[in-house]
């Protein structure tokens, strides 16, 4: 009892953290293109959403380990000791690099961006993979835990799009104190506006998730 009480608790914490913390960055994106901001401040909340954002991508990284060590106390699943030993070390070393980039501020070496991009697109392979599998009935995954396995799919690849959409963000508000601050604005403010549907899609898969696991469908 011991055991699922913590890992509930963990699991719980990785939803509120990946939910709140996203809110938090939505809201404070907000100043980033409100009218009478100097470049100065918008800089400063640009900080202050990147760094708010190491929440959500840190809840992302533990979503899974936490996700199957829960399935594996309650006894959804069965899983070797040593199989969930290596799902976390491999999570808390994917977490070691993104927080790693994140300290250098996009300064560290392109491998260390390219492999942390690898192992998002791998990890979308394969849960959409074992959740497919699973739903066609050639494994004994329970379905809740299937269609979990989606939306945290799901929440990675839109994810990835927004990393996409984001691209114009850091020139246009470079571009702020130059000599085209009007354009610059427009370009900061039509990357955002295309960013927030695919943040409020993150959302959702969230909710869905947690409904998924306390209606827990068969």
């Amino acid at each position: 009892m011991t055991e699922i009480a913590i890992f509930t608790l963990l699991h719980l914490l990785v939803f509120v953290y990946w939910l709140g913390g996203d809110l938090g960055a939505f809201y404070t994106s907000r100043f980033l293109i409100k009218p009478g901001i100097s470049a100065d401040r918008r800089m400063l909340a640009a900080k202050v959403v990147n760094d708010v954002d190491m929440a959500p991508r840190t809840a992302l990284i533990l979503a899974f380990p936490t996700g199957l060590t829960l399935a594996h106390v309650k006894g959804w699943i069965s899983l070797p000791l040593p199989l969930l030993v290596i799902v976390w070390l491999a999570a808390l070393g994917w977490l070691a690099l993104a927080w790693t980039i994140h300290m250098k501020h996009g300064a560290g070496p392109a491998l260390w961006r390219k492999t942390d991009l690898a192992i998002r697109w791998a990890l979308i392979t394969g849960l959409v993979a074992a959740a497919l599998w699973n739903m066609a009935g050639e494994g004994s995954l329970p379905l809740f835990l299937s269609l979990k396995l989606l939306a945290l799919a799901g929440c990675t690849g839109f994810g990835l799009f927004i990393r996409s959409v984001l691209k114009p963000l850091g020139p246009a508000l470079m571009g702020l104190s130059g000599p085209d601050a009007p354009a610059a604005e427009a370009s900061l403010a039509a990357t955002l506006n295309r960013a927030r549907p695919l943040v409020t899609g993150i959302w959702a898969l969230l909710v869905i998730a947690a409904l998924l696991a306390l209606f827990k469908p068969v």
